[in-house]
């Protein structure tokens, strides 16, 4: 048995955002020899115990790199919209990978493929104006994303 270091971090669930994708646009080859994409946020909602409200439709999206080696880097902002009416700026940098060349070409044409096939985390940044919303400009997060035909849905953790 390992003892847990005394500095682990513990975590929270805070919420999760189920987001709706458009159609990718595909730069082949970018400057930097990757292909880079350009996905916009159609819509979504935000469902939780500590945040509830929806993504700004298209307020923004993701540009992600898709490397050589199969590693997706993620670059992704927009805007939610709390319950409250407080608009809240979201960044969210991480990878996806697959755990196999089958796998990835499922998760390339948009099919389904199980949680357990991929690896898909990031770690957000939010802009939340003074006030209820605040707290999320004062922790670190880290989600865990799930990638479902046409959508993307991350679960936010808040490090305490």
């Amino acid at each position: 048995m390992t003892d847990q270091h005394p500095f682990s971090p513990r975590m929270e669930y805070a919420f999760t955002i189920s987001i709706e994708l458009g159609k990718p646009y595909w730069i082949r080859p970018s400057a930097r020899g990757d292909t880079r994409a350009a996905i916009h946020a159609v819509s979504g909602k935000v469902e939780g115990p500590r945040l509830n409200g929806t993504v700004v439709p298209m307020s923004g999206g993701d540009y992600p790199l898709a490397r050589d080696n199969g590693v997706i880097d993620f670059d992704a902002r927009y805007l939610l919209e709390a319950d409250d009416g407080a608009l809240i700026y979201l960044q969210n940098v991480g990878y996806r990978w697959a755990k196999n060349d089958e796998i990835a070409a499922k998760m390339r044409n948009n099919e389904d493929v199980g949680f357990d096939d991929y690896y898909m985390r990031v770690t957000p940044r939010f802009d939340a104006p003074a006030g209820p919303h605040e707290w999320m400009s004062r922790h670190v997060f880290v989600g865990v994303a799930e990638k479902v035909p046409g959508a993307n849905r991350i679960h936010y953790f808040v490090v305490l």
